[in-house]
């Protein structure tokens, strides 16, 4: 049976749980979650600004009505589009991370890998909406990190009419700092 792991203030809250466990939530779902706003020009400008992007489709109104209808946004602005505001009136409800409830061994959790693919443009107007997905967990592994398991989640991002924008592969590693597999196994993986 799973159990909530208590963690210290401002520190992931892990679901702990067996491997076996972990597994019946291969396919499992998150409840779609909205942005906070419109995909925006201010926006837009603002971070083209700080990486000096001066891609015409992000800049110049005309050129990006002919080429794409709109300005449309960088494919690296996916995740501001959904970062949850810090503050609010009446106060911020934390978001929960599908990778956080899979009941699994582990207190440490690190970003291995991600993937992209862009299928369509992120116009101005566009409000979006994301659904994360528990697509493979690893038996267990031993790395220079620790013991643990290797996590695929895939989000797929859509806009308002249902069009999906882009999905996004994630692989994370949830492990335990320097602790020996459960075989006593010494193997090591890079």
């Amino acid at each position: 049976m799973a159990t909530i792991a208590t963690a210290h203030q401002g520190a992931p809250h892990f679901t702990m749980g067996t491997y076996e466990d972990g597994l019946k939530m291969i396919g499992a779902k998150s409840e779609v979650r909205f942005s906070e706003s419109e995909i925006n020009w201010p926006m837009i400008k603002y971070y083209c600004a700080l990486v000096e992007d001066a891609n015409p489709s992000y800049w110049d109104g005309d050129f990006a009505r002919e080429r794409w209808g709109s300005i449309i946004a960088p494919p690296g602005m996916l995740q501001v589009w959904m970062s949850r505001i810090q503050w609010k009136p009446g106060g911020i409800t934390p978001a929960a991370s599908l990778a956080d409830s899979i009941p699994l061994p582990g207190d440490t959790l690190i970003n291995v890998s991600t993937e992209a693919e862009f299928l369509r443009p992120m116009r101005i107007g566009d409000q979006l909406n994301v659904v994360d997905e528990i697509a493979a967990i690893s038996p267990e592994k031993t790395t220079r990190l620790g013991t643990g398991h290797f996590v695929t989640t895939v989000a797929t991002y859509r806009n308002q009419r249902g069009e999906v924008v882009a999905r996004n592969t994630n692989q994370l590693f949830r492990f335990t700092k320097n602790q020996p597999s459960s075989d006593g196994a010494a193997g090591k993986e890079a």
